[in-house]
């Protein structure tokens, strides 16, 4: 059972997002239902630690099985989904992954991986290009210009 419920128009999640970097891109997706690009991830279970539901939704959205670097940020998201026009309260859980031992980056730019009923397309966007697509959370949009050096290197070479 995923964290998660919904009072009147109201909802809350739990969740969880990989951060993916490489060669100074992140890794960000959409589908069908969705204007804007977000991060791979999702809601966590109810028994379920952070860590294994990253790992989880990274291997059911990208087909891969990742490892955790390091937990990046905690936010708290106050907001309306364009999608279902309900107000959300959020915690999330960022973290960053190593990809390094995956063949992620041989699936190409763009890419299209079928989850459900749904067909997410996954795309690698320059941070700079961060500033003028409609992105979810925004606050990543500034933060990604923050983070260590050390993390941004390592990236490079995964």
């Amino acid at each position: 059972m995923d964290i998660s419920f919904k009072a009147g128009n109201e909802k809350f999640n739990y969740r969880v997002c990989a951060v993916i970097l490489h060669a100074g891109k992140i890794l960000a997706m959409h589908d069908e239902r969705s204007p804007y690009f977000y991060l791979p991830g999702g809601r966590v279970k109810l028994g379920e630690t952070a860590e294994e539901a990253v790992l989880r939704e990274v291997r059911e959205e990208l087909r891969i099985t990742a490892k955790i670097d390091r937990p990046l940020w905690l936010n708290q998201g106050f907001f309306k989904e364009d999608v279902d026009g309900l107000q959300y309260h959020e915690i999330c859980i960022y973290f960053l992954m190593d990809i390094a031992d995956t063949d992620l980056l041989s699936k190409g730019e763009k890419f299209f991986l079928p989850e459900g009923k749904h067909r997410h397309t996954f795309e690698w966007l320059q941070w700079e290009r961060l500033e003028d697509e409609y992105f979810y959370p925004v606050f990543i949009k500034k933060e990604i210009f923050h983070l260590p050096e050390v993390f941004t290197i390592r990236a490079e070479y995964e």
